[in-house]
């Protein structure tokens, strides 16, 4: 009974910070906007924006037929992909950016509110056009997908708060660490670092524990089931400054030795590709994008080029 006390309570605790990731319209960042909370701002920064020729150009007929794109997100990761504290307006710096791209092609822009590790299956079938999610190109992605790089990324690990374990970036071998499924973390990140930081090296094995979801990780590390959270430090940062006090994150960010741009994904070899990355380029390109960024604490974030993978 104690134990479960305990760990009800320890949810309790997290309540906050769970009831501001459950909740996604995108960022203001003029001045006028500055008290409006952000879990509150569903001002959109793409008001004003004009299409890009170029990008408008290379758009498949199809698309300028039925003047919408589908654009699929789990909005459950704050600051990069959440919903506003209206339970209806996506915002954060991903919703940003589509309606940015959505502009540049002079369409209108539908969001899908899906789990992360079936948002792949979704565009393979034709149930969503591209994805802004914050997804790295992996080996596995690049076989389905078409990903076009829009901002760098990077992974962090939060741990229980004063860090009791007196853990670091090179001591998790054989501890239990949350990892939310289908994430990089989870797919390619943790099992590289695992693999050189202990393995390598006749140590354990770092013990993942995959889970729905980063509010559920939160909360489990709050409760002392885990050992640990691998995520991507922005998101980790936002959870920080939203609850404070609940957990501790290591620096300096883990170094997975990875390549951690970011990138938006559509279906491998759809004729969406071309217009998709000009219309990103011509995002980055624009003072809004880095406006969104610095108005959710990336400002270092920011590419100056729309690679495809």
């Amino acid at each position: 009974m104690k134990t479960r006390n305990r760990i009800q309570a320890a949810a309790a605790g997290l309540a906050v910070l769970l009831a501001l990731t459950a909740c996604g319209g995108t960022a203001a960042t003029s001045t006028q906007d500055a008290d409006i909370p952000k879990t509150q701002n569903t001002r959109d920064i793409s008001e004003g924006i004009q299409p890009d020729p170029a990008a408008v150009a290379l758009l498949p007929e199809s698309y300028k037929v039925k003047g919408e794109i589908t654009v699929a997100m789990d909005l459950r990761s704050p600051p990069m992909t959440f919903l506003a504290e209206d339970n209806t307006t996506p915002i954060g710096v991903n919703p940003d950016l589509a309606r940015l791209v959505a502009k540049k092609l002079g369409l209108k822009l539908k969001f899908e509110n899906t789990a992360f590790d079936t948002i792949i299956p979704g565009i393979d079938g034709g149930r969503y056009d591209f994805t802004a999610t914050t997804m790295s190109a992996t080996e596995d992605r690049l076989k389905v997908l078409d990903m076009i790089n829009y901002l760098k990324g990077g992974s962090a690990v939060a741990v229980a708060k004063d860090n009791p374990l007196k853990l670091t970036n090179e001591t998790l071998c054989g501890k239990n660490i949350g990892v939310t499924k289908g994430s990089t973390q989870q797919l390619k990140h943790l099992p590289n670092v695992s693999k050189w930081t202990c393995e390598e090296k006749g140590q354990p094995a770092i013990n993942a524990i995959t889970l729905p979801n980063v509010q559920e990780a939160l909360t489990q590390l709050d409760s002392k089931r885990i050992d640990g959270v691998f995520y991507d430090a922005s998101a980790l940062a936002w959870a920080n400054d939203q609850q404070p006090g609940h957990f501790n994150i290591l620096q300096p960010r883990m170094d997975t030795r990875t390549n951690t741009s970011v990138a938006m994904g559509l279906k491998k070899g759809s004729p969406l590709t071309p217009a998709l990355q000009k219309a990103i380029q011509s995002v980055l390109e624009t003072s809004e994008y880095k406006e969104s960024l610095e108005y959710w604490g990336l400002g270092e974030s920011a590419i100056t080029e729309a690679t495809i993978r």
